[in-house]
């Protein structure tokens, strides 16, 4: 690598051997039903495994082992609302070095208790990362802390690129490697980790809301911001240290959307009987995505993350059923009297549907007076018996009529 980035391979090289024993050798898994579903042969790196169940712990390790003994007992402080934050506290407690995390006040409850079980000051201020930034400044100020960044740091990308070492090394035969880009360390390391082998191509996935990389790289001016389900890689701005070496080395960055994102995560879970979060699936949604860019290769996605929400998770997986029309909800009309409400839920059951939700109302101005509406959400065995379930309510005079995602009765079935 001729140009003069902020780490070279030696760098990644010399990073394997400091974390070693510190870190799991996460495995690198075939996923055949991701390869079924992507057209690619597909092998997926779990990061998802590592204690705080992110990368994240590849280039704190890395960075807290290079700290001298003055620094140690100063100690450290990071700026984060998530994985790095964890993988900061985590592994700075084992090391015996005192770490100040601090985190905006409006993180997750759940984040915040995570960050503090594993030994750190939490510091709750700002509203947002770059106000939270201001505070870290102040602390290095005030106390002598050294900072570990989460990604504009030649120790922390240097760590995140032993990624690539593992996997190349397990597979050598990868075409590609797939990535997702926040702030860029990931991408950054395992760019120049993977520059021992020039033949594999480097593909980064942002989330179409935060296309901060791609901005930066062709020079346009595309909007940045909004609720995101991959928030680990919604960042704003490039780290100065990761933009030159991915702009140089990564041969295409593909933007995924909230839905393509969602049926990532679903699919890990359901395909891969794995848990990923929103920036962890990330490069699986560039592959359903752009299926075209990894058809007949043999690609290689890092599964960055699993600290998804459960809530969220269950909310996610309900969602696809409902994309995929295994969940439906539909309004039905009958006439106002006893014993109907059993003998529709009867008649739905002898068809097979799962009833997960039922009221019936007299209220709807477009239901007759002496009728009864009645809104039924069942689960089924994929669109075909939807439809063949809807078809023999019609013809039993029942007209259903899907709803919509906004409750709004639609017509057609």
């Amino acid at each position: 690598m001729s140009q003069p980035y902020a780490i070279t391979p030696d760098d990644v090289v010399r990073a394997a051997h400091t974390i070693r024993g510190h870190v799991l050798r996460t495995p690198l898994v075939p996923a055949p039903r991701l390869s079924e579903l992507t057209g690619a042969r597909v092998l997926v790196k779990h990061e998802n495994m590592q204690a705080t169940g992110a990368f994240k712990e590849r280039g704190a390790v890395n960075r807290l082992s290079a700290l001298t003994a003055s620094e140690r007992r100063r100690g450290v402080v990071a700026m984060s609302a998530g994985n790095h934050a964890q993988a900061v506290a985590y592994h700075a407690r084992r090391l015996g070095i005192p770490a100040t995390i601090v985190m905006p006040a409006t993180t997750p409850l759940v984040k915040v208790e995570n960050t503090r079980a594993h030994g750190a000051t939490v510091v709750l201020e700002g509203e947002t990362l770059v106000e939270s930034a201001a505070a870290v400044d102040r602390l290095v100020e005030a106390h002598g802390f050294v900072l570990v960044h989460p990604y504009d740091d030649p120790l922390v990308m240097a760590g995140q690129g032993t990624i690539a070492l593992e996997m190349l090394e397990d597979a050598p035969d990868l075409d590609c490697l797939v990535v997702p880009i926040g702030g860029g360390g990931l991408m950054s390391g395992i760019a120049v980790g993977a520059s021992l082998r020039p033949r594999v191509a480097l593909t980064g996935v942002e989330a179409a809301l935060y296309p901060s990389f791609l901005n930066a790289i062709d020079g346009q001016d595309r909007p940045i911001g909004g609720p995101t389900l991959a928030e680990g890689i919604a960042v704003k701005t490039v780290g100065r240290l990761t933009l030159p070496i991915i702009r140089d080395h990564v041969r295409e960055i593909v933007l995924v959307d909230e839905p393509q994102i969602e049926r990532a995560v679903h699919d890990y879970a359901t395909l891969q009987r794995s848990l990923a979060e929103g920036a962890g699936a990330a490069g699986l949604a560039a592959l359903l995505a752009r299926p075209d860019l990894f058809a007949g290769r043999t690609v290689g996605l890092v599964l960055c993350g699993g600290n998804i929400d459960a809530r969220l998770l269950a909310s996610v997986m309900v969602r696809e059923l409902e994309r995929a029309d295994r969940i439906i909800s539909f309004r039905m009309t009958a006439s106002d009297r006893p014993g109907v409400l059993g003998q529709v839920a009867g008649r739905l059951g002898e068809l097979g549907a799962n009833i997960l939700e039922v009221s019936h109302g007299r209220l709807h101005l477009d239901v007759p007076a002496k009728s009864v509406s009645i809104d039924v959400t069942i689960e089924t065995r994929g669109p075909g018996h939807t439809a063949e379930i809807l078809h023999t309510l019609r013809e039993e005079g029942l007209e259903p009529r899907r709803i919509g995602p906004l409750g709004n009765a639609a017509t057609g079935g």
